[in-house]
C-alpha cells in the first residue's frame, strides 16, 4: 500500500501555515478589484454564450423546379373603376394569365381611398358574342339623345331609364348602334312614353358630354346603364339603384332585356304576362355598377420563380378605351413574396436575425399619384422589383431545422408615356442565387472552459501582480532604511 507521505508528496496545493502568512492593505484592494473583474468578465462570457450566433453565406438557389412564388398585393386605384379593373400575370415561360378573379378582392373607393360600399362583384365580365345586329337593313334613330341639361329631367320621369354611353369614334359603339336603334323603336312603340311611362332608352355621347359621363363613372364604351327611379335624393341623383348591363347587344335580346326590366313595375294599360325564360338570362348578364371611379385591389397570385410582370389594368374584350382619359395612380398598401408568417415565427426570426425584414414590403406606403391632365396623359407607372430569397436554418441539438423562407426585393419605379392604355405593371425578377443564414450552436463545454480560464486567469495576474507591489514596498523600505544610516 502506498504510505500517506508519498500521496501527500503528489499534492498540488501545498499549504502554508497560517501563521506564516501576512495579510496587506494592498493585497486586500488588488483582490477586491480582481473579484470585480471576475465578475464582469464572467458576466460578457455569459452574454456572448446566450446571444445568438448565425453564419450567412450566399449559394445558388435551393428551390425546385415547378415550385411557386406568392405574391399577396393590396393597390388603391382612386381613378380606375372596378368595372373594368383587371390584375394579369406573364412570365418568360409563356405563361399569360388575363383577368384573374378567383384569388382578387375589389372594393369601391372615393378620392380618398375611402371604401364607398360592400365588395364589388369580381367575377369576368359576361363574355359578348353578339355586338350587334349582322342584318345591313336601315335603321332610324329611336332613342332619346341625352344631354347634362335634361338627364335629370328623363331620370326623374321614367321609372326605368336605360342609357347607351358611347364614343363616336369607338368600333364597339358603332358596331352596337343599329341594333340599339330598333331595340329602341320597339319599346316606344310597346311601351309609349307618354302613356306608359316605365321606360325609355336614351344615349349620350361622350365625346360631347364629358362631364357627363365622368359623373357617371364611365370608362369604356358602350357602356349600357340601367337607372331606376328612386327617392329623389339629389346627391344620388334621384336614383337608388345603378346597374350594368353586359348581355347580348342584338335587337332581339336587348328588347328582352328591356321587357324583363318592365316587368314587375305595374301598369293598368296593357297585358303585365311575360316569359320567365328571359329573366334568368338577363340577370346574369347583370350587375351592379361602380359607384366612384375608384378601386382598391387586393389578394394574391402564385407565380413560376422566373422574370415576370403583374399587370393592373383596365380590360374588356367588347368595350373601347380612350388611353387620355385612364389614370392609373394608385396607393401601395402592400406588395410581397413568399407566404405569411405567423406572430412566432416572426419572433423566431427576429431573434435570429434582427436585421432581416426591412425589405419585405418595400413599396408598401408609397405613392404613385398623377395630377391628370393634357400633359400627363398616357403614363404607365412601372415598377422594377430585383427579388432576393433568404433561407434561415437553426442547428440546434445538432439537427438542421428549416425555419423559413423570406423574400426581400429592391424597387425601383418609373413613369413611362405611352400611346396605348395606360397600365400599372410591376415587374419581378427572382434572382439565382439565395442568403442562406444558419444558426451557429455555441458548446456548453466551452462556456464552463472559458469561465475556469478567467476565473484562473484573473487570480493569477491579481497574485502576480501582488507579489511585484509587495517586493518593490519592501525595497523601497530598505532604501530609505538605508539612507536613514
Amino acid at each position: 500500500m502506498i504510505s500517506a507521505s508519498k500521496l501527500k508528496s503528489v499534492d498540488f496545493y501545498r499549504k502554508i501555515p497560517r501563521d506564516l502568512t501576512e495579510a496587506s492593505l494592498s493585497g486586500a484592494g488588488l483582490s477586491i478589484i480582481a473579484a470585480f473583474a471576475m465578475m464582469f468578465l464572467f458576466g460578457m462570457e455569459l452574454n456572448n454564450y446566450l446571444t445568438v450566433s448565425t453564419l450567412t453565406s450566399i449559394i445558388v438557389d435551393r428551390s425546385s423546379d415547378g415550385e411557386f412564388l406568392r405574391i399577396d398585393y393590396n393597390c388603391s386605384f382612386p381613378a380606375l373603376s372596378c368595372e373594368f379593373a383587371s390584375v394579369d400575370v406573364s412570365d418568360v415561360l409563356g405563361t399569360n394569365r388575363l383577368n384573374i378573379t378567383k384569388t382578387v378582392r375589389k372594393f369601391s373607393i372615393d378620392l380618398n381611398l375611402i371604401p364607398t360600399g360592400s365588395e364589388f362583384h369580381s367575377g369576368p365580365i359576361p363574355k359578348v358574342s353578339k355586338h350587334g345586329d349582322d342584318s345591313e337593313e336601315e335603321y332610324l334613330d329611336g332613342s332619346d339623345y341625352l344631354t347634362a341639361e335634361n338627364f335629370e329631367k328623363y331620370a326623374h320621369r321614367y321609372s326605368i331609364l336605360v342609357v347607351n354611353f358611347f364614343a363616336s369614334w369607338c368600333y364597339w359603339s358603332n358596331r352596337l348602334k343599329p341594333s340599339w336603334e330598333r331595340a329602341a323603336k320597339i319599346i316606344k312603340e310597346r311601351y309609349d312614353p307618354e302613356i306608359d311611362g316605365r321606360i325609355l332608352l336614351g344615349k349620350v355621347d361622350c365625346t360631347r358630354e364629358g362631364e357627363l359621363c365622368r359623373r357617371h363613372h364611365i370608362q369604356g364604351y358602350p357602356s349600357i346603364r340601367i337607372f331606376r327611379k328612386g327617392s329623389d335624393v339629389k346627391e344620388n341623383h334621384g336614383h337608388d339603384e345603378h346597374e350594368s348591363y353586359y348581355g347580348e347587344r342584338d335587337t332581339d335580346s336587348l328588347v328582352a332585356a328591356m321587357e324583363t326590366l318592365v316587368a314587375p313595375i305595374p301598369r293598368y294599360s296593357s297585358n303585365m304576362a311575360l316569359a320567365d325564360e328571359s329573366n334568368h338570362s338577363v340577370e346574369t348578364a347583370k350587375r351592379p355598377a361602380p359607384l366612384t371611379s375608384g378601386c382598391r385591389i387586393e389578394g394574391f397570385v402564385r407565380v413560376k420563380k422566373v422574370p415576370g410582370t403583374l399587370v393592373i389594368s383596365a380590360h374588356s374584350g367588347s368595350h373601347s378605351f380612350d388611353p387620355s382619359q385612364i389614370n392609373v395612380s394608385h396607393v401601395i398598401s402592400q406588395f410581397s413574396f413568399g407566404k405569411k408568417l405567423s406572430q412566432r415565427m416572426l419572433f423566431e426570426v427576429k431573434r435570429l436575425t434582427p436585421y432581416l425584414g426591412g425589405s419585405h414590403d418595400r413599396l408598401m406606403g408609397r405613392s404613385y399619384i398623377i395630377n391628370h391632365d393634357h400633359a400627363n396623359a398616357n403614363v404607365t407607372i412601372e415598377h422594377y422589383l430585383q427579388v432576393v430569397k433568404t433561407e434561415i436554418v437553426s442547428r440546434g441539438s445538432s439537427q438542421e431545422l428549416k425555419l423559413l423562407e423570406e423574400y426581400e426585393y429592391t424597387a425601383h419605379s418609373s413613369l413611362v408615356h405611352s400611346l396605348y392604355i395606360p397600365v400599372a405593371k410591376f415587374h419581378f425578377e427572382p434572382s439565382p442565387m439565395q442568403v442562406l443564414v444558419t444558426e451557429v450552436p455555441k458548446s456548453f463545454s466551452h462556456f464552463v472552459t472559458n469561465v475556469c480560464a478567467i476565473i484562473g486567469g484573473v487570480f493569477t495576474v491579481a497574485g502576480i501582480l501582488d507579489s511585484i507591489l509587495h517586493t518593490t514596498l519592501r525595497l523601497v523600505k530598505k532604501i530609505d532604511l538605508g539612507k536613514q544610516f
